[in-house]
């Protein structure tokens, strides 16, 4: 009875792990986030002015965590150049706790 139990209790728990890890990959990244609207990426991840030198203008739309992760390992995320890759990977690397996006770069971290 109790290898039935545990049976249960892992057909149970692998699907949730899954959609967790589903959950973390289609999570979204602002870059930058909309209390920052208008502002561009300068290529160490800090936010300027959009008149800045050297900057980068935000990209359409945000990223998802699946783009990101991929960017993380060496990919890019899409529609960005090299030097737009770097300064965008920079500002997610410099998001904070309360900041948008925060939340889904974080979960990229954690080990699975």
């Amino acid at each position: 009875m109790l290898g039935a139990f545990a049976a249960s209790t892992i057909v149970s728990v692998r699907p949730a792990i899954a959609q967790a890890a589903g959950s973390v990959l289609n999570c979204e990244i602002p870059v930058p986030d909309r209390s920052h609207a208008g502002q561009y990426i300068a290529g160490d991840g800090r936010l300027v002015p959009a008149d800045t030198p050297g900057s980068f203008a935000p990209p359409g739309r945000p990223f998802t965590g699946e783009e990101v992760k991929r960017a993380m390992k060496g990919g890019a995320l899409p529609g960005a150049s090299y030097e737009q890759n770097q300064a965008y990977l920079n500002y997610i690397r410099r998001l904070q706790a309360g900041q948008s996006g925060f939340t889904c770069y974080a979960s990229l971290q954690m080990p699975r």
